[in-house]
């Protein structure tokens, strides 16, 4: 499955559905970057330099830093939704919908309604 980097104000139970669903996640918490206010460009290069897409809710800022900077691992951006296991269902479909073909792409996953 796809290896994954979250930043600081990414949901932890949607992490959790993630890794039940195969996927390698590291929060910024367990790579010693939380609290911090590591600013959003170091955040897409620390994902660059793990070769991990990135998953945020930071939707304007990381549309803006993929078109400044469109060679990465992948961006998936969400919308909040408080359903966190349809949340990590939609991440996971959308890894399955790509084939793996994440690398340069900016991915929007939509809360469901």
């Amino acid at each position: 499955m796809a290896s994954f980097y979250v930043n600081e104000n990414f949901p932890l139970p949607v992490v959790k559905y993630l890794r039940t669903l195969g996927h390698d996640v590291l929060t910024s918490l367990e790579a010693g970057n939380a609290s911090q206010r590591i600013p959003d460009e170091e955040v897409l290069a620390f994902s660059i330099a793990q070769n991990r897409i990135l998953l945020t809710l930071n939707r304007r800022d990381f549309i803006k830093l993929h078109k400044d900077n469109p060679v990465h691992a992948g961006i998936i951006i969400c919308t909040e939704n408080p359903n966190f296991e349809s949340l990590a269902s939609s991440i996971h479909q959308e890894i399955i919908a790509k084939r793996g073909l994440l690398e340069n792409q900016l991915i929007r996953v939509y809360r469901s309604l």
